[in-house]
Order: structure tokens, then sequence, then C-alpha cells
């Protein structure tokens, strides 16, 4: 139950409703537990005291973990079936393989899970799976940013922002009702070049008066490396495709800015 809800506090009377155990017995096994996960580097069993107090999974990954995933990840990208013409990198097989698409988000949500954060949110398209198991290991919901309005959405901001790369003009929807005000949000996204759609949606969200506590990427370029966000976390740095050697130049991301 804690694995499978991680972040979600259960009060020790709920276990004994469920398993007809004395409080007394609870915690014992869940010292026992909680020196398992530990030694196993499982991520932690949190205790919170008090009336209103219980236990918490927090999935937390160690740097040596984070860093394993990175250099598999590393491995699993630099291959040259994977180049495609014009300067590409086919991943759409990494980004919906649910095993793989996992391991990312638990080295995304790393750093950010002692922060007080409401909402994941994230661009259409192809970082809403890394958003939803991201948000499902946070254990708070997920929004979704729209490319354009949607008349099911009712009424929206829109706003328009500049895509750092290609300088075009792009427009950025969401729906009024999303975002409280005053919550706090992380920003989730597959790939991160000039930063332009990291800035946008710290734009959009001071439209909603939410404050960003942090925006976190798989991968960004190690070019341009004046960036219009300077504060972010990646997992990799991509420095292009040598199409002679037929290589793939991905890398651990290193100095990572954690705001």
């Amino acid at each position: 139950m804690l694995v499978e809800n991680p972040n979600k506090i259960f009060t020790l009377n709920s276990f004994v409703e469920i398993l007809s155990y004395a409080k007394s017995t609870l915690s014992e096994d869940i010292d026992v537990i909680e020196e398992v996960f530990k030694n196993f580097e499982l991520g932690e069993i949190k205790s919170i005291p008090g009336a209103a107090g219980g236990i918490f999974y927090n999935p937390k990954l160690t740097d040596e973990q984070i860093e394993n995933i990175c250099n598999e990840l590393c491995e699993l990208i630099n291959d040259k079936k994977r180049i495609i013409p014009g300067g590409y990198v086919y991943m759409n097989d990494i980004f919906y393989d649910p095993n793989i698409l996992q391991k990312i988000a638990k080295s995304l949500a790393s750093p950010y899970l002692d922060k007080k954060i409401d909402y994941v949110v994230t661009i259409e398209t192809k970082g809403i799976p890394l958003a939803i198991m991201t948000a499902n290991i946070l254990n708070i919901p997920m929004i979704v940013v729209r490319k354009s309005a949607r008349l099911t959405e009712g009424t929206t901001i829109q706003m328009n922002y500049i895509a750092g790369s290609s300088r075009r003009i792009n427009t950025m929807a969401l729906a009024k009702r999303s975002i409280p005000k005053g919550a706090k949000v992380l920003f989730v996204d597959d790939f991160m070049k000039a930063g332009g759609t990291a800035k946008g949606i710290t734009d959009l969200m001071k439209e909603f008066e939410a404050e960003v506590m942090g925006i976190a990427v798989v991968m960004s370029t190690k070019e341009p490396e004046d960036k219009l966000i300077k504060d972010y976390y990646s997992l990799l740095e991509f420095d292009g495709i040598d199409e002679k050697d037929e290589k793939i130049n991905i890398y651990r991301k290193k100095n990572n800015n954690v705001n």
C-alpha cells in the first residue's frame, strides 16, 4: 500500500482496521520495513507525529541510482539506428515504455520530493506520459497546457511565446479553472533547447498567480549555453550528432541548477 501510493499519508489506525493489529505491533513492523528500505536503498518510510500524523513512502533515489539510470539512458539512446535525417533522434519507444518511463520519472521527481508542490504541469503532447508518472510519484494532480484552446475546457487564458530555438511565435492555452491562485507547480517536459517553452510556461503561470517551483526535463541541449531559463534540472545533455561516425553525443548533465 505504501509503495503503490507514494507520498500518501496513512494513519496507523487505518492499518489497525485492515490488519486487526495492535498499534505497538504495527510500530515494530514499520521499523523493520524502514530498516529494510534503508539498507536496500528503496526510498524512505517517513513518520509524521501527532494526532493527524501517520506514515508515508518517499521514493527518493540516491545520487548513485540517478547516475546509473542516466548512464543506462545514454547507452540506450546512443544507437546509430535512432538517427533521423535533419539532426533528430528517435525516442518515442523510450517515452512510451512504462518501465523506462518510471525510472525517468523517479529521477526527475527526486530533487522535488521534499518541496511543497501542488501540481505537475506539462505541455502537450510527448511530455504527457512522463508528467503523469512524475505526478503519481509526487502524489499530486497533473495539468496539460494546450497548444490551442479547447471548447470543452471552458474559459481559457491564452498567450503567445517565442520558441527560443526557431524564434517562431507559438500559442499556449490553459483553462482558467485548472490552477487555483497561489498554487506551486513543477514543469516537466521531455526536451529543452533554448528554453522558450519553459519560459512561456513560467509567464503563463504568472497569469494564474501560480509559482513555478522547478523545471525538470529529461534532456537539454548543450547549445545554446545561455538559455532563456537559468534554473532547471536536466538528466541528460545532448551535444548534437556526429553524422560521419554515426554517433549521438549524449551525456549525463552536470552542474544542474535546482531552484
